[in-house]
């Protein structure tokens, strides 16, 4: 049975790391602010993944991506998940290259099944996360968007997530646009549509922005793991505290060798 994580998620754009409400973003600072106020060897001991997305618009910006990826991952001990406009086999191998140990994708579960399945059959499911953004609409189903939010797929929850898990996805990664940013909370009746529409591992994004509510995530039992991107609520220590929350609370998160660490 796999372990529950505690994942936080970096978006990153044109070299730039941003805060996001309902997918709308707001650049807040590049890689020196980034190791300003986030030290990595305690992030180390804070979270289970870390989460990269490339969030631009710019197709040149993908090189700029690649470059700011680099220096992040070169003070990374946890696993890393990159994702983002992945459009070929040559950016997904360029992403696994320069440190990702997991690729998440988007796009390509509704528009290239054939880029999906071959980068499964060459690196393994286990690899390859599916993203899959939805909102609410007027009766409250929940529908599947594509690029930022913008292009309503009318594909419902539960039919994109079976879709993604016969393509070749080895874990979801799911998120609310609707309660992005919004601190109000993850969507549990849509965290519960995934966990019985399959049998991947699931981690619940947007919404969480206090322990509390990443708590809330963990303890439904739905879901594998829990990420938050709010960078500003989880500065300083805010990490470190979170995961002492979630254990007093008696969520069994992984625990390493701290020395062990230190000497990587």
């Amino acid at each position: 049975m796999v372990k529950p994580r505690l994942c936080f998620t970096l978006l990153l754009s044109e070299g730039k790391f941003n805060l996001s409400r309902n997918f709308n973003l707001q650049s807040v600072g590049d890689f020196e602010w980034l190791m300003e106020n986030y030290e990595f060897d305690s992030i180390a001991r804070s979270i289970d993944e870390l989460i990269i997305l490339n969030v631009g618009n710019d197709e040149d910006d993908y090189t700029i991506f690649i470059n700011t990826l680099q220096k992040v991952i070169k003070h990374c001990f946890m696993p890393v998940a990159v994702g983002g406009r992945i459009r070929t086999t040559d950016q997904a191998k360029s992403l696994f290259d320069n440190g990702a140990d997991k690729i998440i994708l988007n796009n390509a579960f509704f528009r290239d099944s054939k880029l999906v399945s071959s980068l499964a059959n060459y690196y393994g499911t286990q690899s390859i996360i599916a993203s899959i953004d939805y909102k609410r609409n007027e009766i409250g189903g929940a529908e599947i968007f594509l690029n930022g939010g913008t292009e309503n797929t009318r594909h419902c929850l539960s039919e994109a997530i079976k879709n993604a898990a016969e393509i070749g996805a080895g874990e979801l990664y799911l998120t609310s646009i609707d309660r992005d940013g919004t601190g109000m909370g993850f969507d549990v009746d849509a965290l519960q549509v995934a966990h019985d529409s399959c049998d991947l591992p699931i981690i619940a994004a947007g919404g969480a922005d206090t322990s509390d509510q990443l708590l809330e995530g963990l303890s439904s039992g739905y879901v594998s793991g829990v990420s938050t991107s709010h960078l500003f609520n989880f500065m300083g220590d805010g990490l470190q505290d979170a995961r002492s929350e979630l254990m007093k609370s008696g969520i069994t998160l992984s625990q390493w060798n701290f020395y062990e660490l230190d000497r990587c």
